[in-house]
């Protein structure tokens, strides 16, 4: 019998973390042979189910090499990063490493292997403090903070080396991710998580004295900041449609992932006491350092480009979701 030819592999760096594992297994359930690498500093084993885990550093470019050439690697998610504004803004360095250094190590493996597509983890931080609270990929990219500068020099860096004969790509800019897996497989365990839904339900659970509000006198409804929140099924969804679009041909790309429309933070909370059935203890304290008013995405791009059609657009679900998966972690 004639040995069939192994199907090429798609390396998903990071994809042991939050958004990474919910992509991991889309891509899983879509019959795609993946292969996980990340270190685990901020990523769970068990979140990586049907893939293959490789533990290490996507800044080491003898173990990239390697496994772009055991794998036959032509698709690269990366996910990979630091993701926490404050800390960044205390620790720009290690953003710029982390982020930035590491990702140009990973495109110089991706060159030299002759990669094809890169589908590539972006971040609405790229457009600091948007004129209105509204932005759209036409709109001046201008960050106020260290990560949401290192994504953009990531996004720099793929654009100039697609350009020089390198992979096609799309970045996809994320808006604010929230929920988790309907099913309860997986979800955000991230240990001292910053995301407001995560952090809201561990308030109401107990497992948090409260939760701080920083700022209650924006320029918004009710005074407290205002953000885009898609579910982390319908983002992981658009790294798949991404990965169709890049297969049949699609040119290098920047989209927005987001509803288009924003909720405030009390809005959040009142949402996660909803899914709780009690209020969420909180307490308010100044504005934060690096943090825009309202940031919402202008998102008719990424459905006429991608043919992205989300299903989870209902805070209530975002907030039933997450609240399910962190009741699971007890």
């Amino acid at each position: 019998m004639t040995k069939q030819p192994r199907s090429s592999a798609i390396l998903v760096t990071g994809g042991a973390g939050y958004i990474g594992s919910h992509v991991v297994l889309q891509l899983v359930e879509a019959g795609e042979r993946v292969v996980v690498l990340d270190d685990l500093s901020t990523g769970f084993r068990d979140a990586v189910i049907g893939a293959e885990l490789v533990v290490g550093n996507v800044g080491d470019r003898g173990l990239v090499s390697r496994l772009f050439h055991e794998h036959d690697v032509d698709t690269v998610m990366h996910f990979a990063a630091r993701t926490i504004v404050p800390e960044s803004v205390a620790d720009p360095l290690r953003y710029y490493g982390n982020n930035t250094c590491a990702t140009r190590n990973l495109l110089e493996c991706c060159r030299d292997a002759k990669v094809k597509q890169i589908v590539f983890s972006s971040t609405a931080a790229v457009y600091g403090t948007p004129e209105g609270g509204r932005a759209s990929e036409d709109t001046p990219t201008a960050p106020i903070n260290p990560y949401g500068s290192s994504k953009l020099m990531s996004e720099w860096m793929l654009r100039d080396l697609a350009a020089a004969g390198g992979p096609r790509y799309v970045a996809l800019r994320y808006f604010n991710v929230a929920g988790c897996d309907p099913e309860g497989r997986i979800g955000q365990s991230t240990k001292n998580a910053t995301l407001l839904v995560k952090v809201a339900c561990e308030a109401a659970l107990g497992k948090r004295r409260h939760l701080s509000i920083f700022g209650t006198d924006y320029d918004t409804p009710d005074g407290t900041g205002v953000r885009d929140y898609i579910h982390v099924v319908d983002l992981a969804r658009a790294h798949l449609d991404a990965l169709k679009y890049l297969r049949n041909g699609g040119v290098s790309t920047r989209l927005n992932c987001g509803y288009g429309h924003g909720y405030s933070v009390r809005e959040v909370l009142a949402a996660v006491g909803r899914a709780h059935g009690g209020a969420v203890p909180f307490v308010e304290e100044p504005r934060r350092e690096g943090d825009p008013p309202s940031l919402v995405a202008v998102a008719a791009r990424i459905r006429a480009t991608l043919g992205w059609t989300p299903h989870h657009d209902d805070l209530d679900f975002i907030a039933r979701t997450a609240m399910a998966w962190e009741r699971k972690l007890d």
